[in-house]
C-alpha cells in the first residue's frame, strides 16, 4: 500500500511550464487512462494556475512514484521538465495534500481559494471512477482539517490587498457609508476599489478615467456609476467627501495648487497608486486626510507576518491530523483479513447454533440466548488476535500474520 504525490507548482516551475503542462479535464483523462494501464486505481489530479499536482493511492507496491511520473511527462512529450517535477510518498504526502488544502502551500498564505478546487478534484476523479475508500478517506481528512484550521484560526481573514485594505482604512478613519466619492482610475486595482466602495455603503461614486472604453466597462458592472470626464476631475471633487485614485500615470494627478482653488477644505485621499498620484503636500493641510502606498505597505507587511505566524500554529495541527489519518491507513490494511475472519465467525456461529436448535428443544428465550452465548464466546476467541494485526506497524509484519491467520482459522475456504 502507498499514498503518493507527483506533481509541479509555483515553488519549483516558472509561469511559463506551468502553462504548457496544465490539466484540463481533457489531460486528465488522458492521465487516468494512461494510470490505469500501469494498475493505478485510486487517482486525484489538482490542477491550477500555480500546480498540476497528482495524489493518488496504490494497493501494490510495484506502482512507483517514477512511473505515475513517467505517464505525466508523456503526455507533454515536447516539453522540457528539468527538476521541476517533485514527489512524496507516505507521510509526507499525506501532510502536502493537508498543507495544500488548507492553504499553507499556496502563493498567498492561507487563501481560500484552493480547497475549494481540491474538493471539486475529488468530485471529478469520483466521477470519472478514479476513487476508492482509501483516496476517499485521506482526501476527506485533509478538507475537514483545512476547514477546522480556516474557522478556527482565520488566516485569510488578514487582508492583503491593497485596494481592500485602503477602503478599510478610509472607512475606520472617517467613513465610507453615506460618502460621495470620485475614483480616479478605471484598471484592476481602481476596478477592486470600486467593488469595495459599494461593499461599504457608499452613497455615489463618480468614475474619472483617461480611458473611456474602460470606463464603460466599469460602468457595466456597476450601473449607479456617474462616469465624469478626466479633466473634470477637480469640479467633481467639489460634490464628494472622498477621494481615490489608482492610476498607472507617471506623474501626479492630483495636484496641491489645483486642489486649492476647488475651494474644498475637508477631504479624504486614498491613493492607491505606485508611483505616488496624489501631491504628497495635501496631507499638511488641516482638514485634509492622506492614506498612501507607503501607510497601506506597512499593514500588508503586518499581515503577512501575521498570516505567516498562524500558519506555523497550523502545522502541529496538521501534524496531528494526518498522524490520525496514517493510523487509519495503517488499520485499512488488514480489514480484509478481519471482515473475513469475522465472516468465518459469523458462519461457525450460525453453523452451531443450527445444530444445538435441532438437537435439543429450546424455548424462545432460550434460543435468544443461546444465540448470544455463541456470538459472545466466538468475538472473544478473535478479538487478541485482531487486536494484534491492529498493532503493527510493520506492514511485512502485518501480511505475515494475515497469512497465520488464514491458516489456522481456513479462511482459504471462504475465498
Amino acid at each position: 500500500m502507498i499514498f503518493g504525490y507527483v506533481g509541479i507548482c509555483y515553488k519549483e516551475a516558472p509561469l511559463a511550464l506551468r502553462g504548457q503542462v496544465a490539466l484540463p479535464d481533457s489531460k486528465k483523462i488522458e492521465l487516468w487512462e494512461r494510470l490505469s494501464v500501469i494498475g493505478l486505481k485510486q487517482c486525484v489530479i489538482v490542477s491550477t494556475c500555480n500546480r498540476s499536482e497528482i495524489f493518488y493511492f496504490s494497493h501494490s507496491n510495484a506502482v512507483t512514484g517514477e512511473q505515475v511520473q513517467s505517464c505525466y511527462q508523456g503526455i507533454f512529450p515536447n516539453v522540457s521538465f528539468g527538476d521541476c517535477c517533485k514527489k512524496k510518498e507516505g507521510s509526507e504526502a499525506v501532510s502536502y495534500l493537508f498543507r495544500v488544502a488548507a492553504g499553507l502551500e499556496s502563493l498567498v498564505v492561507g487563501e481560500d481559494q484552493i480547497l475549494g478546487q481540491v474538493v471539486e478534484a475529488m468530485d471529478f476523479a469520483r466521477t470519472m471512477g478514479h476513487s476508492g475508500k482509501e483516496l476517499e478517506r485521506i482526501v476527506r481528512d485533509a478538507v475537514t482539517c483545512a476547514k477546522w484550521i480556516k474557522t478556527n484560526y482565520r488566516i485569510s481573514e488578514k487582508p492583503l490587498s491593497v485596494s481592500y485594505i485602503g477602503v478599510k482604512e478610509l472607512h475606520r478613519a472617517g467613513g465610507v457609508s453615506g460618502k460621495n466619492i470620485l475614483v480616479i482610475g478605471s484598471g484592476k486595482t481602481a476596478a477592486l476599489a470600486l467593488t469595495y466602495l459599494f461593499e461599504y455603503g457608499a452613497k455615489k461614486i463618480y468614475l474619472c478615467s483617461r480611458t473611456l472604453a474602460h470606463a464603460k466597462e466599469l460602468l457595466a458592472v456597476h450601473e449607479n456609476l456617474t462616469v465624469v470626464d478626466y479633466h473634470e476631475r477637480y469640479d467633481a471633487m467639489k460634490r464628494c467627501e472622498t477621494v481615490v485614485s489608482a492610476t498607472s500615470s507617471p506623474h501626479l494627478v492630483v495636484l496641491y495648487d489645483k486642489w486649492k482653488e476647488t475651494g474644498v477644505r475637508q477631504m479624504q485621499f486614498l491613493d492607491l497608486a505606485s508611483p505616488r498620484d496624489i501631491d504628497s503636500r495635501l496631507q499638511e493641510v488641516p482638514g485634509v486626510q492622506l492614506i498612501d502606498m507607503d501607510t497601506l505597505q506597512k499593514i500588508t507587511e503586518k499581515n503577512q507576518n501575521e498570516r505567516e505566524k498562524l500558519a506555523a500554529d497550523c502545522e502541529q495541527v496538521i501534524e496531528e491530523k494526518v498522524q490520525e489519518t496514517m493510523e487509519w491507513l495503517l488499520l485499512s490494511r488488514v480489514d480484509g483479513t478481519i471482515e473475513t475472519l469475522q465472516k468465518r465467525c459469523l458462519q461457525i456461529e450460525t453453523d452451531s447454533y443450527e445444530y444445538l436448535n435441532r438437537k435439543i428443544s429450546l424455548n424462545h428465550r432460550e434460543q435468544k440466548l443461546l444465540k448470544k452465548v455463541l456470538h459472545a464466546s466466538l468475538q472473544r476467541l478473535i478479538r487478541e488476535p485482531i487486536q494484534e494485526l491492529k498493532q503493527l506497524e510493520d506492514e511485512e509484519k502485518q501480511k505475515e500474520y494475515q497469512n497465520i491467520l488464514k491458516t489456522l482459522f481456513r479462511m482459504y475456504e471462504d475465498e
